[in-house]
C-alpha cells in the first residue's frame, strides 16, 4: 500500500463514519442536505449524500487507477460502468479492500497476508539488499586479510634470511654479538645501508623512513591509491635495513605493505573512493595484527590513525581483515605474547599516584625523540651525497655503535625483554634512552627503511625501568620492581609519540595478556599523550606530512581542497590586452568585454602585468592622458600566480593574503606564460563539487 492511497482512504473513512451518525436525517433531506441521486446506481436505490464531501476531500489529488470516491471506497472507473452486473462485480472486487459501513465497524479492511514468496522478495528488497551490498565489502576484506598475513609471515621469513646472509645467524643480535669480529659489525650495516639507498633511490622513494606518514597521505589526499611496486619494494629495503644492524622496528614497513597490498586489491577490482580507502585499512590492521599477535590492536591503529572512521561500514571489513591475519601468523608462529613478561602486581594503591607522574616524563622523552629524529633527519638531507652513499656512512656510525651497545641492533626486542625481566642496571638504561634516540634518528636519517613503533617500545621499556628504579629507591617496598614500570612506559611512548592513546593502551595490553596493568596503563597513556599533544604540534607520524601542506586534523575540507588541482577549474581564456594599447581603448576594452580585470602580454604572449578598475582611477581624472597613457604604464607588474598543478587549497591562501578575488594561471615551466585564470567562486565550485561526490559515493 502506498502513502498515497493511505490518504485516499483515511478520507474515506472520515467521511463515511460521519455518514453514519447522521444517517436518519439525510435520508429525508433533513439538515439542509438533499440526496445525491448522481451517486445512486442504476437501479435507482438509495444514495450516500456525503459523496461528495468524499469527492470534495481528495479533489486535486490523483485517483489510484481511475477510480472514482464515494462513501463505499473507491468505485471502478466510468469505462467499466457498462451494467447493473458489471457494477456489482466491480463492487465486489472492491469489496477486497473496503467494505460498506452498514456491515462492519472499520469501513477499511486489511489487505489479506501475503504469501512466502512475496515477503521474502520484500525482505531482499529491504534488509537483505543491506547485505547485499556489504558483501562484496567483507569478501574483499577478507582477500586483503590473507595477502597481508601472509605478507607478515614473509616479512619475518625474509628478515631471518637476510640476516643469516649478513651474520650467519638467526638468534637475537645480543645472543651472539661476542663472535662476531669487529670489522664485520661496522660493515654490515654499512653494506646494507649502500643496498637500501640504491633501492630506495630507484625504484620506489615512498620506502624510505618509516612509511606510516605516507600511507595517510594516500588515505587523505589520493584516496588510498598507493603504487603497486612499494609494497615489493618495501619488503627487501625494510629487512634489509634491519637485519644488517639498522636500529628501526618491522612495525611501520608491514602498515605500509598491507596497506599497499589492500590499495592493490582495490584498484584491480575498480572499488569506489571510499571503499579504496577502507582497503587499505584493512590492509594495515592485517599488518599490526600477525605481526604483533594483537587483532584488537590492529583494527584500533587503522581506525585511529589512518583513517579516522568508526563506523560500521568501515569496522566491520576492517576487523575480519585483523582476524584473518592474526590466525595464519598464528598457524605459522603459534599463540605466544611477543616480549617475556613477568606477572604484575601492584603492590600498593600508593603506587596509582605514582603513574601520572610516570606519564609526565614518558611525554618529555618522546617530544624529545620526535624532536631529534626530525632535526637529525634536516641535519642528513642537508649534505649534499648520493643516497646510496649517505645510507651507508650512516650505516657504518651504527655499527661503531653495535660495539658498545648491541642491545640497539634491529628491534631491539632482546633489551626489551632484559628491561621487563629487570635484567639492566640503572645506568644502562639511562644510557640506553639516549643512544637507542641517536641510533634510530641516525639509521631514518641517514636513508634507512624501517619503522618507529619498536623503538618507541624501547625508549619506553628503558625508561619506565630507569624510573621505576629510582621511585624504588625514594618509596622502598611500597613499589613493583622497575620491570614492571618498564611495561607501563612501553604504552607511554607510544602514546606520546603517536598521540593515539586508544591504540596503545590496547597493544601493551594485547602483548601481555595481563589485566592487572589496565588501570596503571590508561593513567599513563592519557598523560603522556596530552603532555606530548601540548608541547609539540603533530605526532611522530603526522609532523612529515604537516611539512608537506598536509593537515590531517583539519578535516574533510582541508584534504578536499590539497587534492583538487588548479587545471581543472580554470578558465582557458583569459582576457588578454596588448602592453601597447592605448588608454582609451583599454576603456573600451573594460566596456565591451564586461570583465574586471585585463591581462596585459607582450607582443610574444608574455604576461606583463593586470590592469584592474582601481588602476584606472588614478588616469581616469586627466582627460589628456587618455592619448598618451598605454596598458603597460598603468598596469601592476607585481603578481601573485599560481601553476596548473598547484592545488586549489594554495590558490585560496593566496586570495586570501592577497585580498584578491581571481589569479592568474602560468605554465609550470614559464611563468610568464598565461594559461588561464582561476575565479573565487571556481574555488567554491570546486569544493561544492568535491563534497557532493564523496557523499554520493558513500551512499
Amino acid at each position: 500500500m502506498t502513502d498515497e492511497t493511505g490518504k485516499y482512504r483515511k478520507a474515506a473513512s472520515r467521511t463515511v463514519s460521519e455518514q453514519k451518525t447522521s444517517k436518519g436525517q439525510d435520508k429525508d433531506g433533513a439538515g439542509g442536505h438533499t440526496p445525491d441521486v448522481s451517486a445512486n446506481g442504476a437501479d435507482g436505490k438509495e444514495g450516500y449524500p456525503h459523496a461528495e464531501a468524499v469527492a470534495e476531500s481528495v479533489q486535486g489529488t490523483a485517483v489510484p487507477d481511475g477510480r472514482a470516491p464515494t462513501a463505499n471506497g473507491w468505485l471502478a472507473p466510468a469505462s467499466d460502468h457498462v451494467s447493473p452486473d458489471s457494477q456489482n462485480k466491480s463492487a465486489a472486487a472492491d469489496s477486497r479492500t473496503f467494505c460498506s459501513s452498514e456491515h462492519c465497524d472499520n469501513p477499511l479492511s486489511e489487505r489479506p497476508p501475503r504469501s512466502l514468496k512475496e515477503r521474502f522478495r520484500a525482505l531482499r528488497k529491504g534488509r537483505l539488499s543491506r547485505l547485499d551490498n556489504h558483501l562484496p565489502m567483507l569478501l574483499m576484506a577478507v582477500v586483503v586479510g590473507v595477502l597481508g598475513g601472509y605478507g607478515a609471515v614473509l616479512f619475518k621469513f625474509v628478515i631471518k634470511g637476510v640476516q643469516y646472509l649478513f651474520y650467519g645467524n638467526t638468534a637475537e643480535f645480543l645472543e651472539f654479538h661476542s663472535s662476531v669480529p669487529v670489522w664485520a659489525t661496522i660493515a654490515a650495516p654499512a653494506a646494507g645501508g649502500l643496498i637500501v639507498g640504491f633501492l630506495v633511490s630507484r625504484f620506489a622513494r615512498e620506502a624510505r623512513g618509516h612509511g606510516v606518514p605516507e600511507v595517510m597521505e594516500a588515505v587523505a589526499l589520493h584516496d588510498g591509491r598507493i603504487r603497486k611496486r612499494v609494497a615489493f619494494i618495501k619488503i627487501f629495503a625494510s629487512a634489509i635495513s634491519i637485519s644488517s644492524g639498522g636500529s628501526v622496528g618491522r612495525e611501520g614497513p608491514i602498515v605500509q605493505i598491507g596497506s599497499g597490498i589492500g590499495s592493490t586489491v582495490g584498484q584491480l577490482l575498480k572499488v569506489g573512493r571510499p571503499r579504496q580507502r577502507t582497503l587499505v585499512g584493512c590492509g594495515a590492521a592485517a599488518g599490526i595484527a600477525a605481526t604483533f599477535n594483537a587483532p584488537i590492536a590492529g583494527v584500533l591503529f587503522a581506525l585511529e590513525l589512518l583513517l579516522g572512521d568508526f563506523g560500521l561500514a568501515a569496522f566491520s571489513p576492517v576487523v575480519l581483515s585483523s582476524v584473518v591475519a592474526t590466525t595464519i601468523s598464528r598457524h605459522y608462529f603459534g599463540d605466544f605474547p611477543t616480549f617475556i613478561v613477568p606477572e604484575y602486581e601492584v603492590f600498593s594503591l600508593w603506587e596509582y599516584g605514582i603513574y601520572p607522574f610516570l606519564g609526565l616524563i614518558c611525554g618529555l622523552v618522546a617530544v624529545f625523540f620526535v624532536t631529534v629524529l626530525y632535526r637529525t633527519e634536516d641535519f642528513c638531507d642537508a649534505i649534499k651525497m648520493p643516497d646510496p652513499l649517505k645510507a651507508a656512512l650512516g650505516g657504518a656510525i651504527i655499527g661503531c655503535t653495535l660495539l658498545w651497545f648491541p642491545h640497539v641492533f634491529g628491534v631491539g626486542y632482546g633489551g626489551i625483554n632484559l628491561a621487563l625481566t629487570n635484567g639492566l642496571g640503572w645506568k644502562m638504561m639511562l644510557l640506553l634512552i639516549v643512544v637507542k634516540i641517536f641510533a634510530t634518528s641516525l639509521t631514518i636519517g641517514s636513508g634507512g627503511s624501517g619503522g618507529v613503533f619498536a623503538p618507541s617500545l624501547f625508549i619506553g621499556a628503558m625508561t619506565g625501568g630507569f624510573f621505576g628504579w629510582c621511585v624504588g629507591q625514594v618509596f622502598p617496598g611500597v613499589t613493583a620492581l622497575p620491570g614492571a614500570y618498564a611495561l607501563v612506559a612501553m604504552g607511554g611512548l607510544v602514546a606520546g609519540t603517536t598521540h593515539a592513546p586508544i591504540t596503545a593502551i590496547l597493544i601493551i595490553f594485547e602483548l601481555t595478556s595481563d589485566y592487572q596493568i589496565i588501570l596503571p596503563l590508561m593513567l599513563t597513556c592519557i598523560i603522556a599523550s596530552l603532555v606530548a599533544s601540548t608541547l609539540k604540534e603533530g605526532s611522530i607520524y603526522t609532523i612529515k606530512l604537516l611539512r608537506r601542506g598536509v593537515d590531517i586534523a583539519g578535516g574533510m575540507e582541508q584534504n578536499l581542497l590539497r587534492s583538487l588541482k588548479v587545471g581543472e577549474f580554470m578558465h582557458a581564456d583569459p582576457p588578454t590586452i596588448w602592453e601597447g594599447t592605448p588608454l582609451h581603448d583599454v576603456i573600451r576594452a573594460f566596456q565591451q568585454r564586461d570583465t574586471s580585470y585585463l591581462h596585459v602580454v607582450s607582443s610574444d604572449g608574455e604576461l606583463k602585468g593586470i590592469i584592474s578598475f582601481r588602476d584606472l582611477r588614478a588616469v581616469l581624472s586627466d582627460e589628456y592622458l587618455t592619448h598618451l597613457v598605454i596598458a603597460g604604464d598603468i598596469a601592476t607588474s607585481r603578481l601573485v600566480t599560481v601553476t596548473e598543478q598547484d592545488s586549489i587549497h594554495c590558490a585560496l591562501g593566496l586570495m586570501s593574503k592577497s585580498g584578491i578575488a581571481q589569479l592568474p594561471v602560468v605554465d609550470c615551466d614559464d611563468s610568464r606564460r598565461l594559461m588561464g585564470i582561476l575565479r573565487e567562486k571556481d574555488v567554491v565550485h570546486a569544493y561544492d563539487r568535491a563534497v557532493v561526490q564523496r557523499q554520493m559515493e558513500r551512499r
